[in-house]
């Protein structure tokens, strides 16, 4: 089967063209949302003699919502100010049948998305990145996350930031490892006040810019606001474990798996979603250990160190972006899955999320899409 073919639009420049004065090898793109971390990233990479090109993923929102279509609006005044040519590069077509779509789906099939993660997968490091390089004839990229890629003269590898609080190396697992060393990420050493302190020095206009929390398509609210299809608003039962109905929910699409707050009932003790049927349209509840495992399976993985994915091997893993990373063990890998047991419970693994697993040096191993925990 051939590969879907997505329309990619380029847009004029904002305001002086790409015209490069170095070598192919000394070329660069940054993926700038306008935040102070893109934007920092941009120019220490200029003051490190590299040939900056800015670019800006122009995306739509969901009907709805307050969205503004594209969350970039300053990203060219920040390259005006770093003299440095800006694009935007309208994916608007694959970002909602790749990432909307998807998201919409996943909750209606009671799964619990990170539409983050997918778009770094499947568009910020795959569609958008090949467009570049057909365009510009640039080969690297970079981004403003912070995570770290470290190189030896045998190894490629993509690890944990310096700033362990800030780390956003597990929402970027998903990246080719082909392409690894041409990924560059200048932030993997810097806290978040080093990079605003660089952005106040440079008088940059987004310095004191708040980070976004919600997603960029989903408007001022939270992810509720992007679900508009029939079946978020089916009402159905809620039970307890015994699959005695106890109360009405509003919509599976309106509930993850660990949910306490906002369920819609009391039961004299912490009771969290436990399951979610979407057979019977119901959901059940439980106490915290009735929703923690220690087992877990994704499919859909990403293996960023092969020979390090194998049975028995002891790594940590994250389930969730946030937290810590927490010890397990390799049960079994094969092509497209893996299953790991934890030496904890972990609580409320989504199926939907992703599991990534690091080795001891903090480098990602693989990760991919949980399916199901035992």
């Amino acid at each position: 089967m051939k590969p879907e073919k997505w329309i990619i639009k380029l847009s004029p420049p904002s305001s002086s063209p790409w015209s490069p004065k170095k070598e192919p090898y000394r070329q660069i793109a940054v993926l700038m949302s306008s935040g102070v971390d893109s934007s920092v990233t941009a120019h220490l990479l200029k003051e490190d003699g590299w040939d900056v090109l800015g670019i800006t993923m122009k995306t739509p929102t969901s009907s709805g919502t307050r969205s503004p279509g594209c969350c970039g609006a300053d990203a060219p005044f920040v390259c005006n100010q770093l003299s440095i040519p800006h694009y935007f590069v309208d994916v608007t077509e694959p970002f909602e049948q790749l990432i909307i779509k998807q998201f919409h789906q996943s909750y209606t099939n009671g799964q619990t998305p990170n539409p983050c993660v997918d778009c770094n997968r499947l568009l910020k490091f795959s569609l958008v990145w090949d467009f570049l390089q057909t365009q510009f004839g640039i080969s690297r990229l970079a981004t403003g996350h912070y995570a770290k890629v470290s190189k030896t003269n045998k190894h490629t590898r993509l690890g944990r930031a310096k700033d362990k609080a800030k780390d956003q190396s597990y929402f970027l697992y998903g990246i080719a490892r082909e392409k690894l060393d041409r990924l560059v990420l200048p932030l993997g050493e810097l806290t978040k006040n080093q990079v605003r302190s660089i952005a106040a020095q440079l008088n940059l206009s987004v310095a004191d810019k708040p980070e976004s929390m919600e997603l960029c398509f989903a408007g001022q609210g939270d992810y509720r606001a992007a679900l508009s299809a029939p079946e978020a608003n089916q009402h159905g039962d809620i039970t307890d474990m015994q699959g005695n109905k106890i109360a009405t929910h509003k919509g599976i699409a309106n509930y993850t798996l660990g949910q306490r707050r906002g369920v819609g009932f009391a039961g004299g003790k912490p009771l969290y979603v436990a399951t979610i049927n979407t057979q019977t349209n119901t959901i059940a509840l439980g106490t915290r250990d009735e929703v923690s495992f220690r087992t877990i399976r994704a499919n859909q993985i990403n293996v960023l160190i092969p020979e390090e994915l194998i049975t028995d091997k002891m790594l940590f893993g994250k389930i969730r972006s946030y937290g810590d990373l927490s010890p397990c063990r390799v049960i079994a890998s094969h092509e497209g899955d893996m299953t790991v047991k934890f030496k904890e419970p972990e609580f409320a693994p989504c199926p939907g999320q992703k599991l990534v697993l690091y080795n001891t040096g903090g480098d990602i191993v693989a990760g991919g899409t949980i399916i199901n925990s035992l």
